[in-house]
């Protein structure tokens, strides 16, 4: 066999394996894998430098599938280049509990780097991981010693740069000078509906130009010298990313569907898959053949991957030896652990004068950053509203990579994936920073955290209706109730400075799931800790600030956010009258949720029915903590734009308020 048809064959046993699990699921998208199966063989057997037997090595090359819905091409690279994936789960093709769920999983399939489907976000995925590689080898590698020394590739479809976020993160990539990104954009001029042109008729590399990245057009996609030179010329080109734009057939093979819009997201049919097997000279039976000199040659990437991989490690022993101090910092970071003393100085703020919790956080951040080198972070456009700048950290740019804030410029959606990429990257915690109600513009890359537990951390701040004179474009009322749904994110809105140490505690030691920090613009009062409960109870996610003398409550006030100070006023007010009535401060319902029952009964008794929760946003969801004898002072409508404390007093907010709903719920009005 000549390596013409060595190679020839090592790519239809891509594309067939693809299609016979599309089949077999009677679900997916065969046409991606079918037309790209050139340009991935000769990236994953030609360049991709990387260990099947430890997909975690650190300075693997990394693979991103942003095209998510071609989710069988990646599944069979990983299964012929050796990774634990065994062909039955091929077979499995998005079943039930298999490991080749409809679109690639981090963490469910070994050797998938990234949570990719949601087009365009796999894009910003990858430019995050071009950023830590950037920053790390930066902070780490030592003359004769390369320890970070590696690519970060993506292969983007034409649904994936229409979207948004694709272009805000390319842009940024483009200014960072990410030389070591490589991206393959699969120009098959077919989408879902028909064909690209219906709504896509840009010049995709002028566009790639403008932005700064190097590029280069493959006419054929089926020219593997092309393909070879194209990807050898991109690494040769270290000041710029790279876009190579190779036209493809969508579904190439199936004669009657091949480039169409047919063989985008449904099996191409009993009939068709024959026709196209017989048509590139396979046989139609077995389903899911692997000949043995395909599998030989993609099985070399075991070999070649330990002697990568050994190599490397040959050279990191010889680095930590030589760099101690640096080795125990790598170590911190890529397991995410807290050196001993970061929390040696942190602010300690004294009742009296009030203080935003946005100014709260930013004085945490100057404090921690220098004792946690891998923490890095930044702000889409806004450090000096979100307090997200640490001065000392130094700015990550293209002639300063070893700086640790990010500017990420007025792009948040690309915010949040490049901020999904660095942490998927491993070896860095990330932070980023924008106002709540621009959470929105971020939801698709949280989400993705979440479902990825993924341990970043969303500063958000100018929480509610006290952002004042902006207005309702910019006072966010729905949000905390729509975050709070979403699974395996913490949501916490402390209720004065103190608490927002503790928050930071939290968000920090958090290892699984995304956490919100949810702060005020406003300043608000801090708590003299000596007549309340310490603040150390927002780690359980509510606890008992006061309660009153001479006996149990009869009435339980929770409060977060600024709205505690309203309820800590009140709850005074209501003492004196007679009313034996409880403070709460709840900054987390996530957190509350995952104490036992009987801690959560011993801050919410059963038995007092009589509860208010006051807080400026929606009401929604909160009847689960308030019951069916409880009420919400809360915000069903939007703000306006006026002084904050005008728009609190106007919309209800303010401590007389809060002991007339009170006196109303028990029947004392």
């Amino acid at each position: 066999m000549t390596p013409g048809e060595l190679d020839a064959l090592c790519i239809n046993t891509i594309r067939f394996l693809a299609a016979d699990a599309v089949q077999r699921a009677k679900s997916g998208h065969p046409g991606l894998p079918m037309g790209a199966a050139s340009m991935a063989y000769v990236l994953w057997t030609r360049f991709l430098r990387h260990d099947p037997a430890l997909p975690g090595w650190p300075d693997r090359d990394r693979f991103v599938l942003s095209a998510g819905h071609g989710s069988m091409l990646l599944y069979a690279l990983l299964h012929l280049t050796g990774y634990d994936l065994p062909l039955a789960e091929i077979q499995r093709f998005r079943q039930w509990g298999s490991k080749t769920p409809g679109h690639p999983e981090y963490g469910v399939t070994p050797g998938v780097e990234a949570t990719t489907g949601p087009l365009g976000q796999g894009v910003g995925n990858a430019v995050g991981m071009a950023i830590a590689e950037r920053h790390l080898a930066a902070r780490f590698n030592r003359p004769g010693h390369a320890v970070v020394d590696h690519w970060t590739y993506a292969l983007c479809s034409d649904g994936d740069l229409m979207e948004g976020v694709a272009g805000e993160a390319a842009s940024l990539a483009g200014h960072l000078g990410l030389g070591r990104l490589v991206m393959l954009y699969d120009d098959n001029q077919v989408s879902l509906a028909g064909r690209a042109a219906l709504s896509f008729s840009e010049d995709v590399p002028r566009r790639f130009q403008g932005y700064g990245w190097h590029t280069q057009v493959v006419a054929d996609g089926n020219e593997l010298a092309a393909i070879d030179r194209a990807i050898r010329s991109a690494q040769g080109e270290v000041e710029r990313p790279s876009l190579i734009a190779v036209r493809t057939i969508i579904g190439y093979g199936a004669p009657h569907k091949q480039g169409t819009s047919e063989a985008h997201g449904e099996p191409l049919g009993e009939d068709e898959l024959r026709a196209a097997k017989q048509a590139l000279g396979w046989p139609v039976e077995p389903m899911f053949l692997i000949p043995d000199a395909a599998l030989a040659r993609f099985r070399e990437a075991l070999s070649e991957g330990k002697a990568v991989r050994d190599a490397w490690q040959t050279r990191f022993d010889l680095w930590a030896a030589a760099h101690a101090d640096l080795a125990r910092e790598w170590r911190d970071g890529h397991a995410r652990t807290l050196p001993d003393g970061w929390d040696r100085d942190l602010p300690v703020f004294s009742p009296g004068a009030p203080v935003a919790t946005r100014d709260a956080s930013g004085a945490v951040l100057a404090a921690v950053s220098p004792r946690i080198p891998h923490l890095v972070g930044g702000d889409a456009d806004l450090a000096p509203s979100t307090k997200t700048l640490v001065k000392s950290a130094g700015s990550f740019r293209h002639d300063s990579p070893t700086g640790r804030h990010l500017h990420f410029g007025v792009r948040e959606h690309a915010m949040g994936a490049i901020s999904n990429g660095i942490t998927y990257h491993g070896g860095l915690q990330v932070f980023c920073g924008t106002f709540f109600i621009f959470s929105d513009y971020m939801r698709p890359a949280v989400r993705l955290a979440a479902l990825s537990e993924l341990p970043v951390v969303y500063v958000w701040t100018h929480d509610s209706i006290g952002v004042g004179e902006d207005g309702p474009t910019h006072e966010p009322v729905e949000h905390l109730a729509s975050l709070r749904a979403m699974p395996h994110l913490v949501v916490i809105r402390p209720g004065d400075a103190a608490e927002t140490v503790v928050a930071w505690r939290v968000a920090l030691s958090r290892r699984h799931g995304p956490t919100a920090l949810v702060l005020t613009r406003q300043k608000i009062p801090v708590l003299d800790r000596r007549a309340y409960a310490s603040a150390d109870g927002l780690a359980r996610g509510a606890y008992v600030l006061t309660d009153p003398p001479g006996g149990g409550p009869e009435l339980i006030l929770i409060g977060t956010g600024s709205e505690v100070a309203l309820v800590v006023q009140a709850q005074a007010e209501l003492v004196k009258a007679g009313i034996r009535a409880r403070a709460v401060s709840m900054p987390s319902w996530e957190l509350f949720e995952a104490e036992s029952p009987a801690y959560r009964a011993t801050v919410l008794p059963p038995t007092v029915t009589a509860r208010l929760a006051v807080e400026a946003g929606a009401s929604f969801g909160w009847e689960r903590w308030v019951g069916a004898g409880g009420t919400v002072l809360a915000l069903d409508r939007y703000g306006a734009s006026a002084p904050g404390d005008v728009n609190l007093r106007e919309l209800g907010f303010t401590t007389a308020a809060v002991v007339a709903r009170a006196r109303a719920l028990l029947g004392r009005s």
